[in-house]
């Protein structure tokens, strides 16, 4: 096989995954989502954007995407249930390839939000939700600053 071919092949295995994902949550694949399906997931692994950053690669990418449009998509995305945005604090948003829940620690000098571990992390005692409502979900973001 000769390195064009491996480049492609690697190419076609992404532009799947992507598809798959988007597939898998019933989205129609427009050109746009499947660009942004493919750098989301293309690869396999998951990881966290943010809209500046997923807008960043796709322009790397050469793909002509608006940022407009990836925060459109990357909205489309969670109410899909594809994706989980994680707020860090008023003004920032990431959105995380992994909707299990799971904390994050977020490293406060580079401004990367990484997955930790769950084993040892207990949440309990939680006030009980007001009349008429019930606790969806509980979002753990440990800041972190290095010594």
């Amino acid at each position: 096989m000769t390195q064009g071919n491996a480049h492609v092949t690697k190419t076609q295995t992404a532009e799947h995954r992507g598809q798959d994902w988007l597939a898998g949550a019933g989205l129609r694949p427009t050109r746009q989502r499947l660009a942004l399906a493919t750098l989301l997931v293309g690869d396999g692994q998951h990881r966290h954007v943010t809209a500046e950053s997923l807008f960043d690669a796709s322009r790397d990418a050469g793909e002509k995407v608006s940022l407009a449009t990836v925060y459109n998509t990357l909205r489309a995305f969670c109410q899909a249930g594809l994706l989980s945005e994680i707020t860090v604090d008023g003004t920032k948003s990431y959105f995380d390839t992994n909707t299990t829940e799971h904390p994050h620690f977020f490293w406060e000098d580079s401004g990367a939000l990484t997955d930790a571990a769950t084993e040892r992390l207990q949440i309990s005692n939680l006030p009980q939700a007001p009349a008429g409502a019930e606790i969806a979900s509980v979002d753990v973001v440990i800041r972190l600053r290095r010594t």
